[in-house]
């Protein structure tokens, strides 16, 4: 088994180390790291790439180790299905115009939580990030539109960089090679901000 220690290390840092064992080959990979979006992160690396992940806490409260170990049951699209990433950079549709940017972007939400084919990925970054917040008036059907089966992706780095971590209420906090990827593997990527 090889181990990693990814504490200490900056997203996405703990997921490529990661990525770079798993993309030898190598069978069993532990990494360690300290603090949860890290865990989160890894996990759901190992997952797309076709490893089970187990989690174990360290003695300390200070380390976390996730183990994974190779499965093959890498996570695949469907066949067939035309898949859309979308990314907001910004919580408003266009330029600020006396609340008009607000507006925008709920109603060009609330068409996409109502349409026949949902995106398979929302990212959020930079201002976008407070699109995910409890007091934002898009919470409610971005909520919706994860129900419907599409993955929310929160950047980490930007949650950390405006003190809000602790305070997002929908989707996941992630990474710049998840966001990354999700974007690049969709048939589809609209970018907005």
């Amino acid at each position: 088994m090889v181990e990693i220690d990814a504490r200490k290390l900056e997203c996405p840092k703990p997921v490529l180390l990661t990525k770079a064992e798993t993309d030898k080959g190598t069978e069993a990979v532990r990494v360690c790291v300290d603090n949860e979006v890290a865990v989160g992160n890894v996990t759901r690396f190992f997952e797309n790439a076709g490893y089970t992940a187990q989690r174990e806490d360290g003695p300390d409260g200070k380390c976390f180790y996730i183990t994974g170990i190779k499965s093959g049951k890498a996570a695949e699209k469907a066949s067939g299905a035309k898949t859309t990433a979308i990314l907001f950079a910004s919580d408003k549709l266009g330029a600020e115009s006396d609340g008009l940017g607000e507006v925008l972007i709920k109603a060009y939400l609330g068409t996409i939580a109502q349409s026949d084919t949902p995106p398979a990925s929302i990212a959020l970054m930079n201002e976008g990030i407070k699109l995910a917040l409890p007091e934002s008036s898009t919470l409610e059907t971005l909520q919706e539109i994860e129900k419907r089966g599409t993955k929310i992706l929160v950047c980490g780095t930007c949650t950390n960089h405006f003190g809000v971590t602790d305070q997002i209420k929908v989707g996941v906090i992630s990474n710049m090679f998840e966001i990354a990827g999700s974007l690049m593997n969709a048939d589809k990527a609209i970018v907005h901000g």
